[in-house]
């Protein structure tokens, strides 16, 4: 018998690293498969500034109480990344105007602005290449607006294109809010 007692421990010892190591490959493979997750961050569609919005394709959506904003129905646009984008003309009330490229992302709640509308019609690039969350605090509740009343529903996209414009242009499904 204790000729016998190496040979247990070792047997023992063998079976609980055996056992360990098992319980320690799904915990890794777990943790790489989020890591993979992390690191591929959607893939950004190549950016592609639309034309200059003209004011018969401009749809009022929202009223500050000191400036109107609008979308150029024709830049709406439903990317592969899981992002609308839009060029956005706000008015204020002594009628001053500032148009901007941009883009909602429905899944994060999130939006970047890509560049700023010249008054000749060409575009400036934003120096900001970061994605912001959404505000829903002070007189710039516009990204809000598009968010929950036109663009996602939920943190889904609200459908293609077209039908992003038609909710801008108050056609809905009785389905929607």
């Amino acid at each position: 018998m204790a000729n016998d007692y190496p040979y247990r421990s070792a047997k023992s010892w063998s079976g609980l690293l055996l056992i360990a190591a098992s319980l320690h490959l799904p915990l890794t493979y777990a943790t790489e498969l989020e890591d993979d997750d992390a690191n591929k961050e959607k893939q950004e569609v190549a950016l592609q500034l639309p034309a200059a919005p003209k004011s018969e394709n401009l749809l009022p959506f929202y009223n500050s109480g000191t400036q109107t904003f609008a979308i150029d129905k024709q830049s709406v646009s439903v990317e592969k990344d899981g992002s609308v984008r839009y060029t956005l003309v706000a008015t204020s009330n002594s009628g001053a105007k500032n148009v901007s490229y941009e883009a909602i992302r429905c899944e994060s709640y999130e939006r970047k602005l890509y560049a700023f509308g010249r008054s000749d019609g060409s575009w400036s690039a934003s120096r900001r290449k970061e994605w912001d969350r959404i505000s829903n605090a002070g007189a710039n509740k516009q990204h809000h607006v598009l968010y929950t009343e036109y663009f996602c529903d939920g943190n889904t996209m609200g459908g293609k294109a077209a039908t992003l414009v038609d909710r801008l242009n108050g056609k809905r499904s009785p389905f929607n809010r």
